[in-house]
Order: structure tokens, then sequence, then C-alpha cells
């Protein structure tokens, strides 16, 4: 073995390591090995061969770019058209044969258990160990000393301090910056799938080896990766730091589901009330933990060693809460002001003759009757009423055991009370005959109502008294304008306005009755959810405030005509969808974060209840949250943790807290700083913030502070990180794991929410608008930056199975450069679909794909494509039906057909998809880059 004064061969240097040992490092390449290279060549830490690298070996290593794994990006070209190639994941570290698991009792110590804290300094923190010798990493230039390792950790730790090596841990290799010209690479769609920047945490942070200990992206993910020390070099970067948050994720098959504590025992610091999480420390014998967050020395509950369900003494390690950054934990008794409401549903359905005449009745009324099983029932306390509108409120009476509903009308809708004190909400299971009956019923009792108005205020009204002792779900379907009543409307869309400083106004509020309302419901723990459909204005804008501050969703559904099945199965898809899904009633969250760090600007569909509790009446799945975050004193620990508590009650009625924990390291420079960045957490941030701003200022200025935002960040990336610094360059330069927000915030401006023109109704960008703050990051960045595929000279493996499902096309860049005209091609924004045909289409490909003898036969506009027996119409069936299943949410985005010469809105409706093509007063990229280089380079003039 060497030793310090023995000379090593060229290439190689050695750092010696608390076990006794010298580490061996190769510098060309970052290879690490216990054995002396003067001696016989052997197989690194790492696993990997240690044969010098060639030029071309060690040019193709590019950059590292997957999260919380090993994983690095390889490309040997100009980084398009280059297939992704991934590292191996690390190797899992199993313990030795023979060896259980190690116990531990607070309090009680085994032979030897606490030798090692009998070697430190008296006053010394004291870190519980196991009673085997502790092995750690050396945490060399991370400030900290550094803590036991539990006993599952303790295996092969030779082999770990090789792979955090490998992934630029220790202090060894911070996370690399590449810089990209925007002006000589296009943008790549293929980037948007690749994970976010790697979270590379000092070693010994974590006292778990889960790969799960740090939250996934799809749960929460911060704009920054490495979180800059200071106030002062964030600012220098230019990039907000911000949390976005989806903390109620649908668990799709495949992902790994959120582990439940179930032993009620529950450790919270006693200052700052975080939740223990991977990130603590354990001192004093393992009978204290420190806090993550405020440093706060707090007791270790007594049970929390202890397995209740086998009555014997349990295994900390094991603890879901150590080990995953995400866990549900069962809440005990002092958690509850009251027991836990059951489920709760109020169906308002609009009965005037706009509503029956469409079709919405029938199609509504056959779906709920169709999702009565469906309905979050486990512990058979569901409730719902149906209340029917016009001018006049229609309820329905089904006391118990009777199996014919009464309708009850209430026509004084000034002054709205119920006609009955019981038997309007009742319990599923027990009416479910009276139920059926009257979903069977409602559209003949109504076939020719020709009542013209719409009473939805007095309606929302009645809903409310029904449930507000309890709480739930109002489901409210409208057909027109609300005309009567509380919260009556008027038409205020106006042409001559929309394109100008004054379009804003359509965007708020036309009553305030809609926010005054919102604010009663979530204080009595009432959500609102809107489905709209009329064919003339409607004023979303209006009634998405309910949703909006109640955490309900809005649904759109313009010109709905359910003689068009396609417009039939959409609403009853996702209607049934929202009925079917599990909800979190009566919810809480807070947002706890680092000392130092304050959060400062919440965004999404809640009530800010105090200055961080969010109120959320009932939460549906995958709904997103974008915090803002300050930094108020300088960081001083090597990494912060910013964890969301979710405090709610499950459809089954039980108690539950929901902990979302995520760790990221603090970095002093800014390098780290842009080579940490989220694009993609950045993009869903400014679609927030531009819809905000439209709202308080104008959509001008919204359209503004996007470009700024742009050019603020190339202006910091050009003067502190390229050679150009303040002078003019002929590059425009930015990171290469930024390099696609340009085209995001191109595709923002572009999108109907923000978009400037005067063609735009003010419904479709009101709606527009509640998606971009409602949807998370997997739907929202599709709908901004849409998907583009050929199909007609697709792969042969495109449309069948694979590992993961069905392989999807190769994406294209959004241009219409890319479209022939004999072609096929697919374009989506996850709302809507479009099959693009071109005019030379051949007779053969018409005839596969839509059984039709050619081009001339083809009708455009919305349609359902039939299955056909060849291989290419059920590949194009395949690849249409995944892109409406691959992402979580209950959209159902309708087909639509687009000829190359067919009728010019539907044509210019699918081209604004291709947000690279210049359209209207609307930049290309490349014109948008050049504006941008010019901003650049004149930024002290701009």
């Amino acid at each position: 073995m060497a030793t310090q004064g023995q000379q090593l061969p060229p290439g190689w240097t050695a750092e010696w390591y608390p076990n006794q040992r010298y580490l061996f490092i190769e510098t060309a390449t970052g290879h690490t090995q216990w054995e002396d290279p003067n001696q016989a060549p052997t197989a690194p830490v790492d696993g990997s061969t240690l044969s010098p690298p060639g030029p071309a070996q060690a040019h193709a290593k590019r950059r590292q770019y997957a999260a919380g794994q090993t994983q690095a990006y390889y490309s040997g070209g100009d980084g398009y058209g280059d297939q992704p190639g991934y590292g191996a994941a690390p190797p899992q570290q199993v313990p030795p044969p023979g060896a259980g698991p190690q116990l531990f009792t607070p309090g009680l110590s085994g032979d030897n258990q606490f030798a090692a804290q009998q070697q430190q300094q008296q006053g010394q923190a004291q870190y519980y160990a196991p009673p085997q010798e502790p092995q750690y990493i050396n945490a060399q230039g991370f400030g900290q000393e550094p803590a036991y390792h539990p006993p599952a950790q303790q295996q092969q730790m030779d082999q770990l301090a090789g792979q955090f090596g490998g992934m630029g841990m220790g202090g060894q290799k911070p996370l690399q910056l590449y810089t990209t010209n925007l002006l000589t690479s296009p943008p790549d769609p293929r980037e948007l799938a690749r994970p976010p920047p790697d979270i590379l945490l000092p070693p010994n942070s974590c006292i778990s080896n889960s790969p799960y200990a740090n939250a996934d992206a799809s749960y929460q993910r911060s704009t920054l990766r490495a979180i800059p020390t200071t106030s002062s070099l964030l600012g220098k970067s230019k990039i907000p730091l911000a949390l976005v948050a989806v903390p109620y994720r649908s668990v799709k098959e495949g992902d790994q589901p959120v582990p439940l504590v179930t032993d009620t025992v529950i450790a919270r610091c006693r200052r700052c009330r975080m939740y223990i999480n991977p990130y603590v420390q354990f001192i004093d014998g393992g009978n204290r933990w420190r806090c993550c967050v405020c440093n706060m020395s707090n007791e270790v509950p007594q049970l929390f060693d202890w397995d209740q369900a086998r009555n014997q003494p349990g295994d900390r390690w094991s603890r879901p809460e150590l080990n995953h950054g995400v866990v549900e934990f069962v809440a005990p008794t002092e958690y509850m002001v009251r027991p836990p409401q059951p489920t709760v549903y109020v169906i308002l359905i609009d009965v005037s003759h706009s509503a029956v005449q469409s079709g919405m009745v029938a199609t509504a009324t056959r779906t709920l009757l169709e999702n009565l099983e469906r309905l979050p029932n486990d512990d058979q306390r569901t409730k719902i009423a149906i209340i029917a509108y016009d001018v006049s409120l229609y309820f329905f009476s089904m006391p118990p055991g009777q199996t014919e509903p009464t309708m009850l009308v209430v026509s004084d809708v000034d002054d709205v009370f119920l006609p009955k004190p019981t038997d309007l909400l009742v319990n599923v299971l027990e009416a479910k005959v009276a139920l059926e009956n009257l979903m069977g019923r409602v559209n003949d009792m109504f076939q020719d109502n020709h009542t013209v108005g719409c009473a939805l205020g007095p309606a929302l009204q009645a809903g409310f008294k029904l449930m507000a002792p309890i709480g739930g779900k109002i489901i409210a379907l409208c057909s027109s304008l609300p005309s009567i009543g509380a919260g009556a409307l008027k038409n205020r869309e106006d042409p001559k306005i929309l394109g100008t400083s004054k379009e804003s106004g359509l965007l708020q509020a036309g009553t305030p009755f809609y926010k005054t309302f919102a604010i009663e419901c979530s204080r009595a723990q009432v959500a609102v959810d809107m489905f709209l459909f009329s064919s003339t204005y409607q004023d979303v804008a209006s009634l998405a405030c309910l949703p909006h501050y109640t955490s309900g969703q809005t649904y759109f559904y313009p010109a709905f005509n359910a003689a068009r099945s396609e417009d039939a199965i959409k609403f009853a898809h996702e209607f049934g969808e929202v009925l079917a899904t599990p909800i979190m009633l009566e919810a809480i969250t807070r947002v706890r974060a680092s000392k130092g760090l304050r959060l400062a600007t919440f965004h999404g569909n809640f009530f800010v209840r105090s200055t961080d509790l969010l109120a959320m009446p009932a939460v549906s799945q995958d709904q997103s949250y974008a915090i803002e975050i300050q930094i108020e004193d300088t960081l001083t620990q090597p990494f912060v943790v910013l964890q969301t508590a979710i405090l709610h009650t499950t459809c089954f009625g039980e108690r539950r807290i929901r902990v979302v924990t995520s760790a990221f390291p603090t970095t002093s420079s800014l390098s780290e700083v842009f080579a940490s960045a989220d694009q993609v957490a950045i993009a869903t941030l400014l679609a927030n913030k531009a819809v905000e701003r439209s709202l308080t200022h104008k959509l001008e200025d919204a359209r503004e502070a996007l470009m700024s935002k742009v050019v603020e960040i190339l202006v910091a990336y050009k003067s502190s990180m390229t050679a150009a610094g303040a002078g003019a360059s002929a590059q425009l330069a930015v990171s290469e794991n930024l390099k696609m927000l340009p085209v995001l915030v191109l595709g923002l401006l572009k999108n109907v929410g923000v978009r400037q023109s005067a063609q735009i109704p003010p419904d479709l960008r009101a709606y527009a608008q509640a998606l971009l703050t409602q949807l998370p990051a997997q739907t929202l960045i599709p709908y901004i930056h849409p998907n583009f595929y050929s199909l007609h000279n697709m792969a042969p493996e495109a449309g069948t199975v694979g590992e993961n499902g069905i392989i999807m096309p190769t994406p294209l860049p959004l241009t219409s450069e890319r479209l022939e005209r004999h072609g096929l091609f697919l374009i989506e924004d996850g709302q809507t679909v479009f099959l693009w045909v071109g005019r030379d289409a051949v007779p053969q490909l018409i005839m596969d794909v839509f059984d039709l003898p050619g081009y001339d036969a083809l009708r455009g506009g919305k349609t359902t494509l039939p299955l056909l027996e060849n291989s290419f119409s059920q590949r194009v069936n395949a690849v249409i039906q995944k892109t409406r299943e691959m992402r979580r949410g209950v959209y159902y985005p309708h087909l639509y057909v687009v000829k190359e010469d067919g009728e010019p809105p539907l044509r210019l409706w699918a081209l604004s998809c291709l947000i690279q093509d210049r359209a209207d007063v609307l930049p290309s990229y490349q014109q948008f880059i050049s504006q941008l280089k010019d901003k650049v380079n004149g930024a002290n003039n701009y």
C-alpha cells in the first residue's frame, strides 16, 4: 500500500480517508479505487474499467443531467439528432449474509453501542452510531462534521465513496456548466423530456441510502437545484427562486406509491414544527434529533423505535419517514377539530332551454348514473344532492326506503331557502335506487322546458346551505350567462376593446359575488368545480373565480352539442373522471423552509388564510402551485430543506398528513447557480406570474415582463459567464440546461391566455389563463410547447408496444418547414389533437387511416378515427390513444382532422401550435432570438 512519501504514477492523486486508507483518484476520468495504482490494476470503486480514455471518449461525455442518480447524458455530435444514452444506476447496497436488522430502543444500549461517543470531547455534538465501527465519507469543503450512518449504510462504503466521487460530490466535482449559443442551436423538443439537473447534496446530508429520500420532481421541484447562499448572488443570476409543488399528485401505473405511516407516532420539531425526514441528524446516542431547518434539538418519541403491529422493538432505519421524501401519516386525534367529514357532492344541473337542447342534461345525467358506483365511498358515508335550476330551483327529496324521488320547486330566488330540512342530501348507498330513477328521468322532466334564464348564483347558495355544516364539493354545470338573482352577470363582450389596453378588464370578475361567495365557501370547507357549456359569451373570467379561491377547477366546452358524439364523449369522460377521482377534503397546506429563506408569494387555486397557511376545501389530484422564495439572510448551512405539509381528510374518512420534503445544496458559485437551473420549473412559474400580471395590470405588461425576464437572465449569463462580458457579442450564450427557456417563453407569448391579438374571445382567453395557473408541469409544458410528430414516415417501432407502453414517434421542431405535402402529421398540446393531412397524400394513406378512397373524400373538423384492419391504422390510433392517456389529469383532448387546403380558421388554429413560425404580429423563433440578441447587446439602453 502506498504511503504519503511514495511516488504515484502520472495522472493519479490520493486522498486520505478516516477509515485509515488512501483513496486513489485518476484525474483524467474521475475513476477511484482503493488499491495502489503502482500495483496490478483492479476494478475501480465505481465498477467501471480503468483503460486510458482516447480523445473520442474524453469528448463524448458532454454533461451530467439527471435527477438523483449517476446517470450521464452522452452525445458525440451537435446535440440534435443524437440518441441519448444513460449510464447505469448505482448498485444497490446489500448487507452481509446473516446481518439482521439493527434494533435500537431509546434509553437502552447494547454492548459497546455508544463506545464511539466516549471518545468525543465533552460538550461536542454526539451522533448516534450503531455498534459496528463507523465508516463515513469525508465532508471536506462543506463545513460540517460528518454524522454516522445508519446500519443499512455501513455496508460497502468503499463502493459508495467511489460513486460519490463520480457524481461530483464530496467537494471534488461541482455541477458542470456548459455554454450553448442559441443562434446556432435550434431547439430540440427532446430536451424537455430529460430530467432536470442533478441535486448534488454534500455527503452525510441524508441519513438514508434510499433513492426516494428526496421528493421526485413530479411532486416538488425548485427553479434552482442549488440554492445561492446570498440574496445578492441570486439577484446577480436574475433567475427567480420558487418552489413548484403538486403535493396531491396522482399515482399512475409504474409510479412509486406514497408510503403510509399508520402508528400515529409523528416526530416534529418543537420550534419550527418541521416533520422528521431523511435530512435530520440523530444525536445524544440516538435519543434526540436535530432539525435540519432550524437546528433545534428534539426528543425522539418513545414509540419511534417500537413496532406496534408486532408489539416488539422495531428497526428505526426502516421507518418510511426516514427513507422517503414523500410520505403520509395517519393523524392522531389532536390533528382534528372535528371527526373526519364524509365525502359530499352537490350537483347543480342547468335545465334551461339551451342546456336541454344541447344535450348537456342528458349527457350529464347519464354520466352521473354510470359513475354512481365509482364515487369515492370506501367508508359508505358518501352523500349526494341533486339540484336542477333555470329561473327557479328544483330540489329532489329521496327519503330512505323510497324508490321514487319527489321534486320540490323554489321560485323565490332572491331569498334562497331549503324547502325541506332532510332527505335532500342523501347517502349514496341508501338512496341508490331513487338516485338511479331520478337520473333516468331528469332529462324527460325538462324536455319541453322553454325557459330562458339562468339562476346559477341562487343555485350555488342553495347547494352551500345544504352542505355548509359538513363541507365537500359543489359541481356546477352551467349552459348560459347567469342572469337571475345573486351573481347575475351582464354581457361585457365588446369586440372594440379586444387587443387594447382595456382588454384585461374583461379577464377580471364582473361582479364581486363570485369572490365573496368563494371566501364563504372556503371557510365552510366547500370547493366548487365549474363545467361551462355556452355557445355564446358566458363570462368565464367571473365564474372561474369560484374554483380559483376554493381549490376547485374550471372546465369549458364552448358550443357544446351532444349530437356530435365527440363532444358527448369528451364531456362524459372528464365529468366521470372528476366524479370518480379521490379528493382531499378540508385540507390546509403549509410550506416550511430552512432558516434564511422566506416564502414570499403564492400562486394557484386556494385562499391564503394567513401569511403562510393555504386553505383548500377539497383538493383535486394533480393541481399545481407555485411559491416564490426570498433569501433573507446569508445561508451558512451546506444544504437547505423545503417541506410541504398538507393536512387533510381522505375520501374514506381518515385524517392524514402528506409531507413532501426536498433538499437542495447551497452554493456561493454563480456558475453552479446557472448549471442548476430547472427550465421547466422556471416556465411554470413564469406562466403563473404572467397571468397574475395580466389581471393586476395589462396583457401588454404581462408580455413585456416575460420578455424582460428572459433578457435579464441572458444578460446576467453573458456578463458573468462569457468572455464577451458587458460588450457586444456575435453570440447569444446561455447554459445548456436553459437553452429551451427562450422557446418556452415564446410559447407562452403565443398562448391564447397571453397572446397579442384582437381576435381571441374573452371566454377562451380566460379559460386558457385558468389552465396556465392550474396545470402541473407535465401537462403545462405541452400546452405552451406542443408536440409535433410525422406519422407517415415514423420509425417502424413507433405506435407499437415497448417496455414502457406505446412507443411514440420522435418529436419534430415546431415549424411548418417540417410539413410535407404528401404527409400525415400529428400536433397536440394536451387539450387538442390535430391530424394534419397534406394535399398530395396518396390514396393508399387516406384509405389505410380514414377508410376513404382519397384526399377529396376527406372532411376536416372534429372526428373519431376508425380502427382498421391494417398495421398503420392501428399504430396511428395507438399514438393518439397514448397522447390522451400519458399525462396525469382528467383531460380528454378532441381530435380534429385538418386538411392542408381546408377551412382557414381550423388550419390557422392548428398552425398556431407551431410556435417557431411567424404568425400575425408574433415573431418566428429566429426573429425572437434576434430580438433577444439585440436587447442583450443593447442591455444598457433596455
